[in-house]
């Protein structure tokens, strides 16, 4: 029942290249001697088959109703036992009609299955075997022992084994002896009919030989079908001898197929842990960045909105920062301007009190020289007069206190002192100013105007998030940022007095001291280092601009020195910004030498008198003269005491040009030849710096001073000629003050007139003269 059952499910399902018989036996190399086996054996069914008697009709038509199945429906075992019961007693009976008996309804219905199977058989002609056909075991033994395909016949007759033979026999018997199931009602187009064409086994098919699957029916459908049959490579059941050492081989081959299955899956394994280490570093590492962002767009939002109201506290306090300033400069520039009008009026009033009066009658009775009414300008003279001679003798006795009575001249002291009533008033307005400095910023909270707060808060920006903080060019920022409150604290500071105090103490130079100097490594191009520098060239150079051009008097000794001790700090202390390169130093230095100009054009008078009238040592013409002749030649010390921040050609030209040529020389001549001559020469060439004559070359000294040298040759001849003829007591003081005059040629580096002066009066220590010099 179950071979009959399984083949019955085989023909249902069969294929529709199988049932027009299309495929083709594929072993048939192997299975000659079979078919010639098979073939008999069918003849001997047959001749059984005709001897039974033909009954049985009437059980074929009672069981046709079993016949009937619908389409794709499997027969189940009653009724497959059902149809090989009619079938059994169909052959007994006689009754038994092969399929094909009837050529017409077996052509139509093999027509109709081919019809239907159209589609199907593309399908399977489009099949491709990519499998290569195993060879059977009787070529492989054919093989082995040298035996070609052809010898095939020899393998198959010498097989002696019956068992063998026995079970091919009764293999051919069950695929010929497999009943046929017809329907009962051949009218009938839309019935299912099963076809007794059945897959036989193919011979030898345990010993590896590709089953063949062959359709049997009529010879028409089998050489329309003979070019279409397509081979199929069946399962070989062909048992291989089982080992130890295949069984070992197989264990150690699928073991190291594992081994290489687990260490792929370990470094993929690996590669997905280390995955996500990164990915959990990456999540930790964008989280704290996150944080860190908003805690920075916190702060720097907080800065922002610190420095606008920053920026709008300092718009509205500025102004007033910059009003004071004007008020405290215009102060001392009114003091100064004071000062220097009172020396002025005083040398115009002694001037005109000794000049000649020879156009007195040309003028009108009730004016003067200068055309001012006579009795109010008398009356102004002598209140001035009286005010001068005061100041002279509080001076005077000052000097005699301190012991300085003896080597002091007349002229060389600054008359700079000022009345009560001009310093009361001084004082007060200063003390407005300062207290309206004080309430500047008295409405703002400490951390918009004190500069420890405003510097904490950068410095904060600074340190946290230093990137941000370059990228703002805050360090370029701050000095203009710091520039009002620093210029609020150095409201009354000025370098020419005395009681000034030094801006690097202050209070504001100590808190920015340190800025940007952290621990930290230092940052190349970092703005914060130039701090400083960058405030003195931007606060402390402007304000010594404005003291210079307002406030400094160069006829004042003391305050050029300061002056001058100043300008050498900031060039020796910050050299990066007071250089000549920088705008607000040459601003600096231009501002000085127009007030050295101005000072040459506005205060310097050198009166002129005849020489009968300076004869009189006493008079008031020869002390008005001497006073202004030694306060030329301080000017001219003044002058040159900015050697090394002025250059040499500049101070030649204010001091040897504008002041030694035109006004001293001029004095020089006026003077008494002898003695008193030779001193105020020695106090002239004192005031030249040394530098000048190291590096020079020749005999000559620099161009400028040609005019001094010959009136120093000139002063030797006139001496020696007025001691002609005189005592050898004068004659040996002449001889003494020429060879003091070649040492001051010497000392200018004029070896060619002291050359002369020297043959000229035959002086013969001329080298001890020079070497001495």
């Amino acid at each position: 029942i179950c071979d009959v059952l399984t083949q019955a499910v085989f023909f249902h399902f069969e294929t529709p290249l199988e049932k027009t018989g299309q495929i083709k036996d594929v072993g048939q190399e192997d299975g000659t001697a079979n078919s010639e086996h098979g073939e008999e054996e069918m003849e001997v069914e047959s001749e059984k088959e005709e001897e039974k008697p033909k009954a049985g009709g009437a059980f074929s038509s009672a069981l046709s109703s079993l016949n009937v199945l619908r389409p794709g429906e499997i027969p189940d075992a009653a009724f497959i036992h059902a149809a090989r019961k009619k079938r059994q007693m169909a052959r007994e009976l006689g009754d038994f009609t092969p399929v094909d008996s009837e050529p017409g309804k077996g052509r139509l219905v093999r027509e109709d299955e081919n019809d239907a199977s159209d589609d199907e058989d593309d399908d399977e002609k489009r099949r491709i075997v990519f499998t290569v056909k195993e060879k059977s075991q009787r070529q492989k033994i054919a093989e082995e022992i040298g035996i070609e395909g052809s010898d095939d016949e020899a393998l198959v007759a010498g097989e002696q084994d019956e068992e063998l033979s026995r079970w091919e026999q009764e293999q051919i018997r069950k695929g010929i002896n497999i009943p046929q199931v017809q329907p009962s009602q051949p009218a009938e187009v839309n019935n299912v009919y099963y076809q007794n064409t059945y897959q036989t086994l193919s011979y030898g098919s345990s010993y590896g030989i590709p089953y063949t699957y062959a359709a049997y029916g009529s010879s028409e459908t089998k050489s329309q079908k003979t070019d279409n049959t397509v081979p199929f490579k069946t399962p070989s059941n062909e048992m291989t001898p089982v080992t130890i050492d295949l069984v070992k081989k197989q264990l150690k081959d699928r073991l190291d197929s594992m081994k290489e299955m687990h260490k792929a899956n370990r470094q993929q394994y690996e590669k997905h842990q280390q995955s996500q280490e990164d990915s959990t570093k990456a999540i930790e590492r964008l989280e704290g960045s996150s944080g860190g962002i908003g805690e920075r767009y916190k702060f720097l939002q907080e800065m922002r909105g610190y420095v606008q109201d920053l920026l709008e506290c300092f718009s509205e306090k500025v102004p007033l920062i910059n009003e004071l300033e004007s008020a405290m400069h215009q102060l001392y520039k009114q003091r100064a301007s004071r000062l220097v009008q009172r020396r002025q009026d005083d040398i115009k009033d002694e001037s005109s009190e000794f000049s000649s009066h020879s156009n007195k009658a040309l003028m009108a009775p009730n004016l003067d020289s200068f055309g001012r009414d006579r009795v109010i300008y008398q009356e102004q003279v002598k209140r001035r007069t009286a005010e001068r001679e005061a100041r002279r003798a509080r001076r005077r006795q000052a000097r005699e206190q301190t012991g300085k009575m003896a080597d002091h001249l007349e002229g060389l002291s600054s008359d700079d002192e000022e009345t009560s009533t001009d310093i009361t008033n001084f004082n007060l307005e200063r003390d407005r100013i300062l207290k309206e400095s004080s309430k500047v910023f008295e409405d703002v909270v400490e951390s918009f105007y004190s500069i420890d707060c405003i510097k904490s808060q950068f410095e904060a920006w600074r340190s946290k998030y230093f990137a941000s903080y370059k990228d703002a060019y805050i360090g370029l920022c701050l000095p203009k940022l710091f520039n009002p409150l620093i210029r609020l604290q150095l409201l009354t500071w000025t370098p020419l007095e005395g009681k000034c105090r030094d801006f690097e103490t202050m209070l504001w130079f100590e808190s920015l001291l340190f800025y940007g100097c952290e621990e930290q490594e230092q940052v190349k191009d970092d703005a914060d280092i130039s701090l400083l520098p960058t405030i003195v060239e931007r606060v402390v150079l402007p304000k010594l601009t404005v003291i210079s051009e307002n406030i400094w008097d160069p006829f004042s000794t003391t305050q050029t020195s300061r002056m001058v001790a100043m300008v050498q700090k900031l060039i020796d202390g910050y050299p990066s910004v007071v250089n000549a390169e920088n705008k607000n130093t040459q601003m600096l230095l231009k501002a000085l030498l127009l007030r050295m100009r101005r000072t040459l054009d506005d205060d310097v008078f050198m009166p002129l008198y005849p020489k009968n009238i300076l004869e009189n040592k006493n008079s008031g013409p020869y002390l008005f003269f001497q006073r202004q002749f030694w306060s030329s030649v301080k000017l001219l010390g003044n002058f040159l005491q900015w050697y090394g921040i002025l250059s040499n050609k500049t101070l030649q030209e204010l001091s040897i040009d504008g002041l030694l040529n035109r006004y001293i020389l001029m004095a020089f001549q006026n003077s008494e030849y002898g003695e008193d001559s030779i001193k105020k020469a020695q106090s002239v060439i004192a005031c030249f710096p040394k530098q000048w004559f190291t590096n020079l070359t020749g005999d000559k000294t620099i161009s400028q001073l040609e005019n001094f040298c010959r009136y120093l040759v000139h002063l030797a001849d006139t001496i020696y000629r007025n001691s002609i003829g005189c005592s050898d007591v004068e004659k040996r003081n002449a001889r003494e003050h020429i060879k003091q005059i070649i040492k001051l040629l010497a000392s200018i580096r004029a070896l060619d007139h002291a050359v002369t002066v020297a043959n000229d009066h035959n002086v013969k220590e001329f080298k001890i003269l020079i070497e001495g010099k």
